[in-house]
């Protein structure tokens, strides 16, 4: 499909009227009506109240009463036309201080794009700038605004008086020691960044730049810098590239990133992809430059922000390692109030593994229901899937080629023996990865209170249902090991392991509370037709057989049981020595593939499970003292159903503790 360049979705370059002197005027209409703008743009370019131009200089003393734009220029009568004064700008204090927390797994990213209709000539309104950066300083905690950067065309003509007008603005985070960067467009330049000096690089100097606290240098020519900011518990470097990179800028970038190896990359710019109106993004000419020259070959870029064009769109391309690189294109200029200074919030989540897209205009929102005006109303948030949307990205898989995490060392086993372990079982060092269980095997307890298992097989299972696990561990499991059962049902088949006959565990009835950790994993197709009910650690004996006859009673299900329901759900389901039925504490519902890890707690009370460390909302009030004991074996891997064996697990199986008292969450085997 061929994609041939559109002027009337982009700004292009300044022609020979647009010099630093700006435009003739006939010269701007002609642009307009070149550009495809003369209808929307020249609406937008046309509602400001106040003007900024040579005329202001001469007109300074009556300038002085003045008063900032307010959002009352939304529906004011703009017929004529006064002088606005440069110190009228309205950068007051928003009273809290820029204060993000570095640490917080959530933060965000601010984008803001092309401005140029703001600051354009004696059509200055920067009230809509104003009001984002207030945003930016208000503190939103749940934000946690990080960083903000502009990608270009901070003016429409780069003259000296629409600088100074936008560095005034700029000045409100300077106060606030924000950390940002700016970066020049086609509006604001011409040439490459060997240009010299130009009223942008005498606004937006180099000495400006390192006032922020990300700052980490500039290139010589001072019109690409490079910014280090900590978002998440880690480090990210932006690099702010200028609209047109010469050879000299080319090495300068390849080299900052090559003096940063371990950082994950985000390139901003004024230019590198284009959207077609579904949204999907191509490289520009100029685009294939850097994605050739910078991009491509340097795995730790995986995003890249540019304006200059509209619509908006995005695309993911594939780098040379493999792996994705997200290059989107954000402008509103061609919109109501020429995009009325909208923002774009890139919102971090570590956690969740996701990339938030907002796209908003601070301005507007700030408006009392009065004042918002119909055209107002519709470019206050901005819904469609190319302006709000999220992005999967598994942060370490995607950045483990050149910052990898490392895995948790080993613990040793009597580091985990904390006071009241009654057992522990690991299996990391047992065999070869793949290798069987051995049937004449013994697994130790390493508690050194003799709770030892063994094998056995249901009759009939062939092949080997159970196996050592070199490879396959939880990351935060303190044995570098696991077992891989392989069993199934109907009929069942495969092999579990129980505590020998004269083990002290099998008598044990929890009097004062316990826990019972585990680490386990089901595998990617996991199949509850057949896997449903199995056990991940049961005690023989029948709730029939301890005489239990309560209401909720199986008589013919075991007496304690720690399974995985037909929906994989962990389910520890108990006969208490206070009740005559039984106790059951469900988790939600656990996606495959991954490694968990499980707890259940007793206080002496009530019984509470936790997944990861968190607490399950589905735990019962009823108080559930120890557990009932027939003294026979404990079972991992194994389910008992009507006296015989029912049910087999199906993956793997991590580290095992049991304590006779409550833990702590700190305590806990993943802490």
């Amino acid at each position: 499909m061929n994609h041939e360049h559109d002027d009337a979705h982009c700004e292009c370059p300044r022609t020979a009227e647009f010099d630093s002197a700006g435009p003739a005027a006939t010269g701007r209409r002609d642009f307009l009506r070149n550009a495809g703008l003369l209808g929307v743009g020249a609406t937008a370019l046309a509602s400001g109240a106040t003007v900024f131009g040579p005329a202001a200089a001469a007109a300074a003393d009556t300038a002085s009463t003045a008063s900032a734009p307010s959002t009352d220029a939304l529906n004011a009568d703009h017929s004529g036309a006064g002088v606005y004064d440069i110190t009228a700008i309205d950068t007051r204090d928003p009273g809290a201080r820029w204060d993000p927390d570095p640490e917080n797994p959530v933060f965000t990213l601010v984008v803001m794009p092309d401005t140029q209709y703001m600051f354009d000539q004696d059509r200055i309104h920067p009230a809509p700038m104003e009001a984002s950066f207030r945003y930016i300083l208000s503190g939103d905690e749940e934000e946690n605004i990080v960083f903000m950067a502009h990608l270009g065309d901070l003016t429409q003509n780069g003259q000296a008086g629409e600088f100074a007008a936008a560095g005034s603005v700029f000045e409100m985070l300077d106060r606030k020691r924000v950390a940002y960067s700016v970066v020049a467009g086609n509006h604001d330049v011409s040439g490459t960044d060997q240009r010299g000096a130009t009223p942008y690089s005498g606004t937006f100097t180099k000495a400006r730049a390192a006032k922020s606290p990300s700052f980490g240098g500039a290139s010589p020519d001072g019109y690409n810098t490079f910014h280090v900011f900590r978002g998440g518990g880690r480090e990210w470097l932006l690099l702010g590239l200028d609209w047109r990179l010469s050879p000299a800028g080319f090495a300068w970038a390849n080299k900052v990133i090559t003096d940063h190896p371990t950082l994950p990359v985000i390139i901003t710019t004024h230019e590198i992809v284009y959207a077609d109106d579904s949204g999907t993004a191509y490289l520009s000419d100029y685009g294939q430059q850097l994605w050739d020259g910078l991009i491509k070959n340097h795995d730790q870029v995986f995003l890249t922000l540019n304006g200059h064009y509209w619509p908006p769109g995005s695309a993911t391309l594939t780098n040379t390692a493999g792996h994705d690189v997200h290059v989107h294109i954000t402008n509103y200029q061609d919109r109501y109030y020429g995009g009325a200074a909208m923002i774009r919030t890139y919102r971090f989540d570590m956690r969740r593994g996701t990339i938030d897209v907002s796209t908003f205009s601070p301005w507007i929102r700030d408006m009392s229901v009065g004042q918002v005006n119909e055209l107002a109303g519709q470019e206050m948030e901005l819904t469609s899937s190319v302006d709000r949307f999220s992005m999967a990205v598994d942060f370490p898989q995607r950045f483990s080629g050149f910052a990898p995490v490392a895995p948790r060392p080993a613990r040793p086993a009597n580091k985990m023996l904390v006071r009241g372990t009654l057992a522990y079982w690991r299996f990391d060092g047992g065999g070869a990865d793949g290798s069987a269980v051995a049937d004449s095997q013994v697994i130790r307890d390493l508690s050194g209170r003799g709770n030892d298992l063994v094998k056995e097989n249901v009759a009939g299972t062939k092949g080997s249902p159970l196996t050592w696990s070199a490879s396959e561990f939880h990351p935060d499991q303190p044995g570098h090991g696991s077992l891989r059962f392989v069993g199934q049902g109907h009929p069942v088949q495969g092999a579990w392991l129980q505590t020998v006959p004269n083990a002290p565990l099998n008598n044990e009835t929890f009097q004062h509370g316990y826990t019972f950790e585990a680490f386990f994993k089901l595998p990617a197709d996991w199949d509850s037709s057949q896997s449903a009910w199995s056990g991940l650690l049961s005690r023989w004996g029948l709730a029939s057989e301890a005489g239990k006859s309560g209401g909720n009673t199986d008589p013919q299900e075991p007496i304690g049981t720690l399974s995985l329901s037909g929906g994989s759900e962990l389910q520890w389901n108990v006969y208490p020595l206070n009740q005559s039925g039984a106790s059951t504490t469900w988790s939600h519902l656990l996606p495959l593939g991954q490694w968990w890890h499980v707890a259940v707690v007793n206080d002496g009370k009530v019984n509470r499970m936790y997944v990861n460390g968190c607490e399950e909302g589905r735990n019962p009030s009823t108080p559930a003292i120890g557990i009932t004991t027939l003294k026979h074996s404990w079972l991992l891997g194994g389910y008992e159903y009507g006296g015989v064996i029912n049910q087999i697990h199906n993956g793997w199986l991590g580290d095992v503790r049991i304590t006779g008292r409550p833990l702590r969450i700190d305590e806990f085997m993943n802490a």
